[in-house]
């Protein structure tokens, strides 16, 4: 992705909206005499205009909580507030056209062209074939990809790649808010690193609302202007910035996961002039920038 957005993708982001979970419980039933609690009395506050991160590990509820601001899970009580409106309140399909969602595996319908993929949503929102297309390229540009691509199938493209265009297609229809669940868990560190950077430079430049899930610690540090660490069923562990966090983590669960905890503390080595940073068995990790004699 690529931080060269133009006025027309900007201006309709002007107004970022804030998000708001009020005491949300979720109970999946089935068939099992034993109901599944995924989230528990969760009640969380996500800034306007923030990137912020829900990190955990599994079970932790983090993807529950995502999926309900577009209505795509019916909590069993409490509420999602969008701007003060309960989302119960709106019609789901409208609701889902303003909300842009890019998930793990890039969703894309592998039949259709990379232009046609992006091209989706305004097309269901009334734009006609010509202007939709448009728009596909133009946002293509934005996220760093080759207009020459728009002519390819999902299944000709590298996952970076594929990525790049699921956050396109997110884009498509000038959203305020967007949902993002894991979705760089599947391409390779290096690509990883490149897209959380480009996608860190894409949210300075729009200034939308972002919710980002991820079960790494390390991406929610790279990104997350506010970081929300759950524990089971949605408990919050601690929220705050990424420096609060490893300050003065709130607790051992917290530190452990933030990779604190125990034998896990750091330090300096320095190396022919080079200060290294080194875990608790004297293994470099990496290296202070600036520190080269």
């Amino acid at each position: 992705m690529a931080a060269d957005t133009s006025a027309a993708t900007m201006s309709s982001t002007a107004h970022a909206p804030s998000v708001r979970f009020e005491h949300l419980t979720k109970i999946y039933s089935g068939r099992s005499a034993n109901p599944t609690v995924a989230v528990n009395d969760v009640t969380l506050g996500i800034t306007a205009g923030s990137l912020t991160v829900l990190v955990g590990s599994s079970g932790s509820g983090k993807t529950t909580l995502l999926r309900s601001v577009n209505r795509m899970v019916a909590p069993t009580s409490g509420r999602v507030l969008i701007d003060d409106h309960d989302v119960s309140g709106l019609d789901a399909v409208k609701l889902r056209r303003t909300i842009g969602y890019v998930m793990q595996e890039s969703g894309l319908l592998p039949h259709k062209r990379v232009i046609d993929n992006i091209a989706i949503v305004p097309r269901l929102n009334g734009a006609t074939k010509a202007s939709a297309r448009e728009r596909a390229l133009e946002l293509m540009t934005v996220v760093g990809l080759d207009q020459r691509l728009a002519t390819r199938f999902p299944a000709e493209m590298s996952g970076g790649q594929q990525q790049r265009v699921g956050v396109a297609r997110a884009l498509a229809a000038n959203p305020r808010l967007m949902l993002m669940d894991e979705p760089f868990g599947a391409v390779d560190p290096i690509v990883r690193s490149d897209l959380q950077r480009e996608l860190r430079q894409l949210q300075d430049q729009l200034g939308i609302t972002i919710l980002f899930v991820t079960h790494d610690i390390a991406e929610a540090l790279a990104l997350g202007d506010q970081i929300v660490v759950l524990a089971e069923r949605g408990r919050i562990a601690q929220q705050g910035t990424g420096a609060e966090l490893i300050a003065q983590p709130a607790d051992e669960f917290v530190a452990d996961f933030l990779g604190l905890g125990a034998g896990r503390d750091l330090h300096l080595q320095d190396s022919d002039g080079t200060q290294l940073v080194m875990d608790a068995d004297g293994r470099p990790i990496g290296r202070l920038s600036g520190h080269r004699r």
